[in-house]
């Protein structure tokens, strides 16, 4: 059985989440952008409601959303990023108050398993190699965050991991992973 994977080519996250944009399928355009931007593990991510994210009273978008972890019983406070920002006023059609963001036909939420097939849709369709699934989302996230310098003891912090050891899985270090610091030190050093 093989492991779920981060995304780790940038080009292949955003056709990912256009895949969607394209054929006008904004809450699953919307679901792709948000569980890479926010780290969440599926489950809290189609719990999410228009009102955690758009300030009714104000007519305005809100900075940050608050999620209490299903798995973890945590609170955890998500800066709402400009990639986020960006693709919620694209979606400005869809937002309802007292409505999940990820709305399914009858009513509630889509399940996890919607959420799945609309990711293996997509990169069926894009022709991904790769073992993408819904926690690849979550995995491209701090695999994009460690490249980019983030410490991965910021990045447990941030999944709420209880050891270091799950955190380092999460990242999907490769041997080319590897060979990048190499090369980097020859040069600096």
């Amino acid at each position: 059985m093989s492991t779920t994977q981060p995304i780790r080519d940038k080009s292949h996250v955003r056709e990912l989440s256009e895949h969607y944009l394209e054929q006008g399928e904004l809450r699953n355009y919307l679901l792709i952008v948000m569980g890479v931007h926010t780290a969440l593990r599926i489950s809290d991510l189609l719990r999410i409601k228009w009102d955690d994210v758009y300030d009714f009273n104000r007519n305005r978008l809100r900075d940050s959303i608050s999620i209490l972890e299903h798995k973890t019983s945590k609170t955890k406070l998500i800066k709402l990023n400009v990639a986020i920002i960006n693709s919620l006023h694209i979606c400005m059609s869809l937002i309802k108050q007292g409505e999940f963001i990820f709305k399914s036909r009858k009513g509630g939420a889509i399940s996890r398993i919607q959420a799945y097939r609309i990711i293996r849709s997509a990169s069926e369709a894009l022709d991904f190699h790769s073992n993408i699934s819904c926690h690849s989302l979550r995995k491209t996230f701090g695999y994009h965050a460690w490249k980019n310098g983030v410490s991965p003891a910021v990045l447990m912090e941030i999944f709420n991991h209880s050891n270091f050891d799950i955190t380092r899985r999460y990242l999907g270090v490769t041997q080319d992973d590897k060979n990048d610091v190499y090369n980097l030190l020859g040069e600096v050093l």
